[in-house]
């Protein structure tokens, strides 16, 4: 991706990105990419500077974002009541109107407010009774699709508000209309792919697809069809200072190459279920050249010719029931070994002691988060060999 030239004559401001854990470098360089500076690394998250045209442009492009905020205000809020009347005194109707609707996301650690729900509550309150004492009327709450949403986030007893720039969670991509059973996070798949470092000259290939999340981002990725291409609104659209000119214009630099790409995305599943599932999704999206599917289970899946890379997520027992986890991950190992000799493979999992059962060695070893599950993401160099060596780590 070609880095975004700057423009010096815009008006910067601080910009806080949040992520999964284990992407946010992965999230700084696109940044960096979109024209950000100032770029911080921190928590589940990053934090930069931008322009206008920076943040319209990394909501559409990022893939490893879950969203973007703009902060307004900070201040210092030890208890409920301080943090009320604070509130209260804050212009709230510079940013929206009596005819907008609103919702309040919270987060709170380490402070005398102890429950985010219950912050976002009091900031709801506030900026309720600042429209009745002006207007004698108020705003209305919608939780599900709000005209502004802010973020309320108290750590502290430091308090920053901030405008929800993205609206709904970016890892909604839009393409998405059948999620299938325990659906890997269209982030965290990105993720994932771009962690292994699929270069789109191997053949990439997901023997257990599900509803075909990591097969559907790998096709965007090397169709560069941007993150939010499929999206019906973000969140800023629905600002006061959106600026529907600039909009278009970031759209028209991130536009899809006409020329589909050449890389070769292979995709089976077992179950014709998530079969039907994957197939309305990629479909959805526009990307049945991209992708070839094969309803077959794991060892009876033929490899394709060339380099491979494997990349899965198998059930691990917390989000999808397996009546023999540990068989099934002995058939992953037997069949990698078998079949995949000369191959780099991935495989995310959050049942530790099943991953022991592959009978690999992996030569990496990543902590992430699916949700609220820890994980880790192993990678298996395999090589062709002795009967004994196969499996084994390249040297």
């Amino acid at each position: 991706m070609q880095k975004r030239p700057r423009t010096s004559s815009a008006k910067d401001f601080t910009i806080t990105a949040k992520t999964i854990l284990g992407l946010e470098e992965l999230l700084a360089e696109e940044i960096s990419q979109q024209g950000g500076t100032n770029i911080e690394v921190i928590h589940r998250g990053v934090r930069f500077t931008g322009t206008q045209e920076i943040l319209y442009a990394c909501n559409y492009n990022c893939r490893t974002a879950l969203r973007f905020l703009k902060p307004l205000w900070e201040f210092s809020a030890a208890d409920d009541r301080e943090l009320y009347s604070k509130c209260l005194k804050l212009p709230w109707d510079m940013l929206m109107g009596l005819d907008n609707t609103f919702a309040i996301d919270g987060a709170v650690f380490n402070s005398g407010i102890t429950h985010s729900m219950y912050a976002a509550l009091k900031t709801k309150d506030a900026i309720a009774d600042s429209f009745r004492a002006k207007y004698a009327k108020r705003p209305s709450v919608d939780t599900d699709d709000p005209d502004i949403r802010f973020n309320v986030h108290i750590n502290r007893n430091h308090c920053t508000i901030s405008l929800d720039s993205s609206g709904s969670s970016l890892h909604l991509r839009g393409y998405k209309i059948a999620p299938g059973s325990a659906p890997l996070s269209e982030v965290l798949a990105t993720g994932l792919i771009m962690l292994s470092g699929w270069d789109k000259k191997k053949t990439f290939v997901d023997p257990m697809c599900g509803s075909g999340t990591l097969l559907t981002e790998a096709a965007m990725m090397a169709n560069d069809i941007p993150a939010g291409y499929y999206r019906k609104y973000f969140g800023f659209e629905r600002w006061k200072d959106f600026d529907p000119a600039l909009w278009r214009a970031v759209k028209e630099k991130s536009k899809p190459k006409e020329q589909g790409s050449s890389a070769k995305i292979v995709g089976g599943d077992l179950s014709s279920l998530a079969m039907r599932t994957c197939r309305k999704n990629i479909s959805s999206a526009g990307l049945e050249k991209s992708i070839s599917l094969h309803p077959s289970s794991f060892e009876k899946l033929k490899r394709p010719p060339g380099e491979v890379q494997l990349l899965m997520n198998p059930p691990y027992g917390e989000r999808v029931k397996s009546d023999d986890i540990i068989g099934l991950y002995r058939m992953i190992g037997d069949t990698l070994k078998q079949n995949y000799q000369d191959t780099e493979a991935w495989i995310i999992s959050g049942d530790l002691t099943a991953m022991k059962f592959i009978g690999l060695r992996p030569s990496k070893k990543i902590r992430i988060f699916n949700g609220p599950i820890e994980c880790r993401f192993m990678k298996y160099e395999l090589y062709e060999g002795s009967r004994r060596g196969i499996g084994s780590i390249k040297k």
